[in-house]
């Protein structure tokens, strides 16, 4: 048994997510279907709001960079395990392992700030809507934005280079069907319990606290939404806003889940399934439930149909 520090030759073999079952080929259709429809959904609406003239706002651009970070977010993991289920290899090379943790963290970082400033987005359009043009001018849009990513890539390259520094031991074998940092933590050859520490203070900042933002900003929206006279603009806010809780909820608290906790705690099954909600159904949704429902989009794909 290996038992030495890591070697820039020696690769990571990554278990999957099938375990080639009777039903893997059948689970690994529909996570294709998902990845189609997640391309295929933000695609159109980054395209909409680039072509069309009255999505130019704001709230559009921020939406347009989330669709983009899931793009990129989804691509990270599911070709690759597409690729190892279809040629029957589960091989990663070290430095592929590590580009895809990094790439994933300062990813999945990202869209988690980029949420928050989107509730905050949704917060001075309702609460404050006189101060909309200045709070939210086009500047601090890209501030938002330029915040978001270069944040969540400090912190990726920061945990991604001192985790690939460390000594791995054994067979590095990944119990995962991707390089997630908790998934790594095991085939470690020294205690990292100090380390993890880090770890939870990074996913509180970057993870938990842009969610109490977006639960107190959802929150002052509904209190004003339901001073409101009009019952049919309370029950279009409180739909709008109970369906980005939702998908907002299921992001969050799946991500705190697997980051948050000590790797002694965790359960390779129930990692696997989190990070397919969290990776992979979050791409899917947001772009139907952020935008695809709203008139304003459907109205802006008629035009662009003719």
């Amino acid at each position: 048994m290996e038992t030495g520090n890591h070697s820039w030759g020696t690769d990571f073999i990554l278990v999957g997510l099938f375990q080639y079952g009777q039903m893997d080929a059948l689970l690994f259709t529909v996570i294709a279907i998902l990845f189609a429809v997640a391309l295929l959904g933000n695609i159109t609406l980054v395209l909409l709001i680039r072509l069309d003239q009255r999505l130019h706002t704001p709230m559009y651009f921020l939406l347009s960079q989330l669709s983009i970070i899931d793009m990129m977010y989804i691509s990270t993991t599911v070709p690759k395990m597409a690729a190892n289920f279809l040629s029957d290899t589960k091989n990663i090379s070290f430095l592929g392992c590590e580009i895809q943790t990094f790439v994933f963290l300062t990813l999945g970082g990202s869209e988690a700030l980029l949420l928050g400033f989107m509730s905050y987005d949704r917060y001075i359009a309702i609460c404050r809507p006189l101060h909309y043009p200045v709070l939210m001018s086009r500047k601090i849009c890209c501030s938002m934005v330029s915040c978001a990513w270069s944040s969540s890539s400090f912190n990726a390259l920061i945990h991604t280079l001192y985790v690939f520094q460390l000594p791995f031991c054994g067979s590095r074998i990944v119990n995962h069907f991707f390089c997630e940092l908790p998934s790594l933590l095991p085939l470690v050859c020294e205690d990292t319990s100090q380390y993890e520490h880090t770890v939870l203070m990074s996913g509180l900042v970057i993870l938990l606290l842009p969610f109490l933002a977006i639960l107190a900003s959802y929150a002052r929206v509904l209190v004003v939404v339901f001073q409101m006279r009009s019952g049919k603009g309370q029950s279009r806010a409180l739909s709008t806003c109970s369906s980005h809780l939702t998908v907002a909820s299921l992001f969050y608290v799946t991500t705190l889940c697997t980051y948050t906790q000590p790797h002694s705690l965790h359960s390779p099954s129930r990692d696997k399934v989190l990070a397919v909600l969290y990776s992979i159904i979050t791409p899917v949704l947001n772009p139907f439930i952020y935008s695809l429902r709203n008139k304003e989009v459907m109205g802006a794909l008629r035009r662009q149909l003719g």
